[in-house]
């Protein structure tokens, strides 16, 4: 089922041509201004994750690079569970939350990282031997804080970073240099 948007709406991040329904993926993120606070242009994946054809040619460019290298998937809260654990579930991998602080019932490691306005904090069990390779999921890479304290997580845990992959990367905020990590792969960017 294809989910029709008014054209006027559409500003379309840049995407491979070589796949239609990628391409179509890529047209289907609206960005809306000023939410959630002024100044701020929010990418909106709901119609993305409303048509099934694109929700899963979107998943397989996230785990393409990737196929073979890693043992777990893990999504970023919110948006990065929604498609870690359908690229878990596509690529028969286990699946591992990243929550913010407090949201574990048990306990578990975490990270501290800084925002523009404080400080945040990642948590995620130790479910997994050591050395398990892990591939991280979000859904947007912007100033690449939260996803470096992912990365920081699981060497404390003892796992080993198989790469990072994301649905969109905002390539102004700089988060590609703050998260340095080799094996970043971007579905799309602007």
């Amino acid at each position: 089922m294809h989910v029709n948007t008014p054209s006027d709406q559409l500003n379309l991040p840049s995407f491979p041509e070589s796949s239609p329904e990628l391409a179509r993926a890529g047209s289907l993120i609206l960005e809306v201004p000023d939410y959630p606070a002024a100044g701020i242009l929010f990418r909106d994946i709901t119609p993305l994750l409303a048509d099934a054809e694109a929700f899963r040619a979107t998943v397989d460019a996230l785990i393409a690079p990737f196929r073979g290298t890693f043992d777990v998937v893990a999504g970023l809260e919110a948006r990065g569970f929604l498609f870690a654990s359908a690229a878990a579930y596509a690529s028969g991998a286990g699946l591992m939350p990243i929550r913010k602080a407090g949201k574990l019932p048990r306990p578990a490691a975490s990270v501290d990282y800084a925002l523009e306005y404080g400080v945040a904090e990642v948590e995620a069990h130790a479910d997994f031997p050591r050395g398990t390779r892990v591939l991280v999921i979000d859904d947007v890479l912007a100033t690449g804080g939260t996803l470096a304290a992912a990365h920081a997580l699981l060497g404390k845990l003892g796992y080993v970073a198989a790469g990072t992959a994301v649905l969109f990367e905002i390539e102004d905020l700089g988060g590609r240099d703050t998260l340095n990590d080799p094996q970043l792969h971007t579905v799309f960017s602007s």
